[in-house]
């Protein structure tokens, strides 16, 4: 009965002059109703929760694992896009990222970098030895090649990075240029080695001349790919300054693809026929200085 009620219906007489009279025996009616509670004493609860403090916990902060491993979480997928991207570029590799680079695949491509250096550098340091004594491992060459890629590919996107933001590239141009921030610098570079890892491994080739043409490809490539995608923000600064760091990321690249060349495939069959203090001696000797190998 709490949802339900009745109708009343009041028939007033008017008769006899009496327009107060009413017979509620007889003119009184009940009919019923639909009549239907449309106002609760009681609102239903609402569906709105207030934030609560965890909320708090969400944020991610430069010391606890959560903060690196929102850059590690990218599919498979992603990854063998961005290189293909990389190899075979077709528009910006930041418009490829979206805002969400990833270092998952830069790591793991230095990483295959490093190996496969190690890998063919010994080969060709094999099919430069003398057969008459026992071969023995360059253990050398890994330590020296991680030591190339990872300082290469952690380092001088820093420096790089610095620089802009010293030199005011971090503003918006007036083409719209957003800002490039460390992790993206980081993707670039990483992306970039890409190439070293097909150039790694037919540098291994007997004959010194083709390993030339090898790395110089390698070095055309992943550099031609650095300079296409760092100029639109690279440009934002002044135009000297701009010229300046282009140049400087080049010259760092090729620093990169000579140190490759002489630490791992300047071994050939000729090479212990060359005279003691050739220009190709001297170079080695002072790339494996450098690195401490």
């Amino acid at each position: 009965m709490a949802n339900r009620g009745y109708d009343v219906v009041v028939d007033v007489d008017d008769h006899e002059g009496d327009l107060g009279h009413t017979d509620l025996q007889e003119d009184l009616e009940f009919h019923s109703s639909n009549f239907t509670n449309t106002h609760p004493s009681k609102l239903p609860p609402s569906t709105y929760a207030p934030p609560t403090s965890s909320s708090s916990s969400s944020k991610r902060y430069l010391w606890s694992l959560s903060f690196y491993a929102q850059y590690f979480a990218v599919d498979t997928s992603h990854v063998l896009h961005r290189c293909f991207s990389a190899l075979v570029p077709r528009r910006p590799f930041l418009d490829i990222l979206d805002g969400n680079p990833d270092l998952y695949g830069p790591f793991w491509i230095a990483t295959t970098v490093i190996f496969i250096l190690f890998l063919t550098g010994t080969i060709s340091q094999y099919l430069a030895s003398h057969h008459d004594k026992a071969f023995v491992y360059n253990f050398k060459l890994l330590s020296g090649a991680a030591g190339l890629v990872y300082g290469y590919t952690a380092f001088v996107p820093v420096a790089l990075w610095g620089l802009l933001k010293w030199f005011g590239s971090g503003s918006a141009g007036a083409a719209g240029e957003s800002n490039i921030s460390l992790v993206e610098c980081w993707a670039l570079y990483g992306y970039a080695n890409v190439i070293w890892i097909p150039v790694a491994l037919i540098s291994w080739s007997p004959i010194p001349a083709l390993n030339y043409v090898f790395v110089a490809v390698g070095f055309a490539v992943s550099a031609g790919f650095l300079t296409r995608n760092l100029w639109p923000v690279v440009s934002v600064t002044e135009a000297k300054v701009s010229r300046i760091l282009v140049i400087g990321v080049v010259a760092a690249h090729a620093g990169l693809a000579v140190a490759i060349k002489f630490l791992f495939f300047a071994a050939g069959p000729a090479a212990k026929d060359l005279p003691k203090g050739g220009e190709a001696e001297k170079g080695e000797k002072m790339v494996r200085a450098l690195l401490g190998m």
